[in-house]
């Protein structure tokens, strides 16, 4: 599709509202996965979230998007609206349903609400994300890093105010994931996103504002705020010096 005629896919003029995390807790049984877990995201921007895996991000992500119960504590948007469908939500599985083909999946939250398909919005996410010749396929004729790119487009197709996203681009090699990174940064302007990566290169490009979950239970950090435009140039200065600040954070995590 020329890219004059690309569907109007992000409002930039208009921000999401922000989003508040009040003093969330998750027990396990005996064990506290995390207590008092507070945190607001000011509305269209960008926060990653980063820790050693079992801290509990995954977790503290589905309670945001009303997937999971917390034992304690509540989200809420600063608008004061219901966050229920205003969540677009992407997990660690791709879920693509197997006897759809690509563009149908892409499509699959219209078709489950009951409204209109945009195929046009469709196709254009898919040509984006490399994936134009096999908007045909089914998912089983389709690599593990195919699937997720279909999986982000699909996240992207529901264009809600709020984004969250569970290791998105981990299945992408590296030239693509750089190109699907900028993507993302460029259709989420002007949303409210938590993003969680292992990767602390992919959190520079990426984030207006890092935050580390650690400890047992868990806690998060103070926000890092990371200087410059995203999706920032690999080898921009300002990028490698949050990188390595952030690379000790995270090994004295895991030490500690």
């Amino acid at each position: 599709m020329d890219q004059a005629l690309a569907p109007d896919l992000s409002r930039m003029d208009v921000a999401s509202p922000g989003l508040a995390i009040d003093g969330l807790g998750l027990r396990h049984g005996a064990r506290v996965i995390f207590r008092d877990l507070s945190m607001s995201i000011d509305g269209g921007t960008f926060v990653v979230l980063l820790g050693a895996s079992g801290v509990g991000k995954s977790s503290l992500l589905k309670i945001v998007a009303g997937l999971s119960r917390p034992s304690q504590g509540t989200v809420r948007a600063t608008d004061g609206k219901p966050l229920a469908g205003r969540i677009a939500y992407m997990g660690q599985q791709d879920l693509l349903y197997p006897w759809l083909n690509v563009i149908e999946n892409v499509m699959l939250g219209a078709r489950l609400r009951g409204q209109r398909r945009d195929r046009d919005r469709a196709s254009y996410l898919l040509g984006r994300v490399g994936l134009a010749e096999r908007a045909q396929a089914l998912p089983s004729e389709l690599s593990g890093g195919m699937r997720q790119r279909a999986a982000i487009a699909r996240t992207l197709y529901e264009d809600r105010p709020f984004v969250l996203m569970d290791e998105p681009f981990s299945a992408l090699d590296t030239f693509t994931r750089a190109q699907v990174q900028d993507l993302a940064a460029e259709l989420l302007v002007g949303k409210t996103a938590l993003l969680i990566t292992h990767d602390p290169l992919e959190a520079c490009r990426l984030g207006h504002h890092l935050v580390l979950l650690s400890g047992a239970p868990a806690t998060l950090s103070a926000p890092i705020t990371v200087r410059g435009t995203t999706p920032r140039p690999a080898d921009d200065p300002d990028l490698l010096h949050t990188q390595g600040h952030l690379m000790r954070l995270l090994t004295e995590a895991h030490e500690s």
